[in-house]
């Protein structure tokens, strides 16, 4: 952990080329060494107690979301809803609130209207939302009110970290910053998993997801935005298919490929495709920089998705998944 301070610390001062050279560089290491469970690994296909599989006996779900990283990826928001809108799909769009661009309460709304969901990414994306608890919970404070302000329900730490306990703080539905196998990531310890899974308040007596009974008195929870009051903690949904970031800028993969063949695994064992795409790394203009990868990547694996399981997937936002993992009928006795 220190050495990930050190280094967020140092990342301004750091050219975009050095930082990647020495990311791709340890990358090509990382890939080798886990090769046996990435990005595939065997160990995650258990299913939660009690577990009866996805809304109208789907093979699996399917499930996007954005993370809004700058300025140049608010600007790219229309062209990627309007490509994932024209094949019929919807996802979450992830704000940092206090980034370096601003976000329009009419985007929010337009967004919302068209029936994708709104999401909080951190406060700032600066690495350092976990350096210290009293630090976490002054962040905290200030990202419950725009969890309020845009009514969101879910959240997503920058860069992936994740400190599962210290979540509770939030008024949130579900989280999103874990993943089933990841070497690449800074905190690379994974979930475990390809289905969400619930994570109860560390002195709950009880709670409605995957784990324990939900109790009688209480009731289901809603489509809209729950009070925190209504839940004992929230439901982790961890990313299952390999960034965008990660294929195209960290190991230069020029196809769609692992994609594929990921899907097609998590098809087969009935688990949820998840996959986080960046609009500020997506080359809509086919202009070819090297920090951005040609739209069409995207395009064509949406398409593969919808041409390849025809009637076979779920396709939810977050919120949505979250919702029915904590309201099924079925409901295990213990962890």
């Amino acid at each position: 952990m220190f050495r990930l301070k050190l280094y967020y610390h140092a990342k301004p001062f750091l050219p975009w080329s050095l930082r990647m050279a020495v990311r791709r560089f340890f990358a090509s290491r990382k890939r080798q060494q886990n090769k046996a469970t990435w990005p595939i690994d065997p160990s995650t296909t258990t299913p939660p107690s009690g577990w009866s599989g996805w809304p109208d006996k789907k093979r699996f779900a399917f499930l996007l979301s954005h993370d809004v990283e700058t300025q140049i990826g608010y600007d790219k928001i229309s062209d990627l809803v309007d490509l994932e809108e024209s094949l019929g799909f919807r996802s979450v769009i992830n704000f940092i609130p206090e980034g370096q661009y601003r976000v329009s309460e009419n985007l929010v709304q337009n967004l919302k209207n068209r029936g994708f969901e709104v999401g909080v990414h951190g406060l700032h994306h600066d690495g350092k939302l976990y350096n210290s608890q009293e630090g976490f919970n002054h962040r905290a404070k200030k990202i419950n009110q725009y969890l309020k302000i845009w009514d969101a329900t879910g959240f997503r730490s920058p860069l992936m970290h994740h400190n599962l306990d210290w979540l509770h703080k939030l008024n949130i539905t579900y989280d999103s910053s874990t993943f089933d196998t990841d070497p690449f990531e800074p905190q690379p310890d994974g979930l475990g998993t390809i289905f969400p899974k619930w994570i109860p308040r560390p002195n709950g007596e009880h709670s409605p997801g995957s784990g324990e009974q939900k109790p009688e008195a209480r009731e289901r929870i809603s489509d809209s935005r729950p009070q925190s009051s209504n839940l004992d903690g929230y439901v982790e949904l961890p990313y299952t298919l390999p960034q965008d970031s990660t294929l195209y800028l960290l190991l230069k993969e020029q196809t769609i490929d692992i994609w594929k063949t990921k899907i097609a695994w998590l098809a087969q064992h009935g688990g949820m495709a998840f996959l986080n795409v960046h609009p500020d790394y997506i080359d809509f203009d086919g202009k070819g920089t090297r920090n951005q990868y040609p739209a069409p990547y995207y395009a064509n694996f949406l398409k593969h998705i919808k041409e390849t399981y025809t009637n076979q997937y779920w396709q939810a936002t977050p919120n949505g998944v979250a919702q029915f993992f904590v309201n099924r009928k079925e409901r295990p006795q213990s962890l």
